[in-house]
């Protein structure tokens, strides 16, 4: 689903992206790591109508689904860009099918807490930078009128 105001954060996210590379570099996650952590996140905004107390959430719901793949994504400095080979036979349907198939694969709590707390300060940088920038309300205004 396609919503006009975060249509129209685009730049400024990849702004943010750049910007966040540290903090992602520091953290336990990979750059690829990271990249699908942010494919289960969306954003919202809270109290859009009043901007000066608005706040860009992180909606990481979805999240929770992709932990247990992120043991399949190489880690760390030493990580191959691209992946590397495999020794499991499970090709990507395989691994895809088992992120929604309800398993009972336990979700690593901390992996999960700690790319809760990393997107929430992502989200807190994204909307310090759109202020900074000036476009914060009329973002707000946007995510109000939908």
């Amino acid at each position: 689903m396609s919503n006009a105001w975060t249509d129209s954060i685009t730049g400024a996210r990849m702004q943010v992206d750049r910007q966040f590379e540290d903090r992602v570099r520091n953290s336990e996650f990979s750059n690829q790591q990271w990249g699908l952590i942010m494919t289960a996140v969306e954003f919202s905004i809270d109290s859009p109508e009043t901007p000066s107390e608005a706040r860009l959430v992180a909606e990481t719901g979805k999240v929770e689904q992709i932990i247990p793949e992120l043991e399949n994504i190489p880690s760390g400095m030493g990580a191959q860009p691209g992946g590397g080979s495999r020794s499991s036979g499970d090709g990507l349907l395989d691994r895809v099918r088992g992120l929604f198939s309800g398993s009972d694969d336990g979700v690593d709590q901390e992996k999960l807490d700690a790319a809760t707390e990393l997107t929430g300060e992502y989200a807190g940088e994204l909307q310090r930078f759109l202020e900074e920038q000036g476009r914060w309300e009329t973002v707000c205004e946007r995510a109000a009128s939908e």
